[in-house]
């Protein structure tokens, strides 16, 4: 069984663009439209959240989506049926973002199962303990073929940071600055210092750099330390705008492949 984020991170090194978006948002079905669109985009990697009631890890772009999803009656189990059509369809690496309690109460094991047999290759929690992870869920995953995404930012220790590459399969989430998500303007001289360091750890897994990310500028500055970036904030506020998806996803995608 093969997983479609290692086998991009083998073959493509540099310059990935993985994109964020809430499921449900803007409207209840645009789940399926904005994953077809991102592919012929040039996207590299979908990235789609849960939509929770309190998405802590988020800035208030991203949890309005939150809000607007759930007001738009977007569940968990809506989703898995959504994800069942967007996989006849698209052929990218697709990681589910979310936070640990909507995933407890359908079930940890449950879940594992029900998503990997739907084709998706990944899961952020940001609220999942390491050692809980490795305790009672990694050789769940590693038996699904699922991979594991941890967050790490710059102030976890360099300890922090290599028990993740060693539990992680996949990628890590170099979160760019210790705050909630959101597109920012350029990077500090301190937030590339914390690329750099991560650069020079070497380690198994590759990293992506997620947070601040807006514009072909903040992407290219974080690809030169790192396989590519996350896009989520910025993308969010282009579907809040748009009034015609796919051709504004098509333009919003090309600036980062530039």
């Amino acid at each position: 069984m093969k997983n479609r984020i290692t086998e991009l991170f083998a073959s493509k090194k540099k310059n990935i663009v993985n994109v964020y978006y809430t499921a449900g948002f803007p409207s209840l079905n645009d789940t399926i439209n904005i994953a077809q669109s991102l592919e012929k985009a040039g996207a590299d990697i979908l990235e789609i959240g849960i939509p929770f009631s309190d998405p802590v890890a988020d800035g208030p772009t991203i949890q309005a989506s939150n809000k607007v999803a759930l007001d738009n009656g977007m569940t968990l189990h809506l989703l898995l049926d959504q994800l069942k059509e967007i996989r006849k369809m698209v052929k990218l690496p697709i990681i589910l973002m979310g936070y640990i309690n909507p995933v407890l109460q359908y079930g940890v094991e449950k879940f594992a199962k029900d998503i990997s047999a739907l084709g998706v290759d990944g899961l952020i929690l940001p609220d999942l303990p390491l050692h809980e992870f490795e305790e009672q869920y990694k050789e769940l995953f590693a038996s699904l073929n699922l991979c594991n995404t941890f967050l790490i930012s710059p102030t976890t220790s360099e300890e922090r940071i290599r028990k993740i590459d060693v539990a992680t399969e996949g990628f890590i989430y170099a979160v760019s600055a210790s705050s909630i998500t959101g597109a920012k303007g350029e990077f500090s001289k301190e937030q590339i210092q914390y690329f750099e360091r991560l650069q020079n750890m070497k380690l198994k897994n590759p990293f992506l750099v997620g947070f601040g990310i807006s514009n072909q500028s903040t992407f290219r500055n974080a690809a030169q330390y790192s396989s590519g970036a996350i896009i989520g904030s910025a993308f969010i506020n282009l579907l809040n705008e748009s009034k015609d998806l796919d051709q504004d996803i098509r333009t919003f995608v090309k600036q980062f492949k530039a």
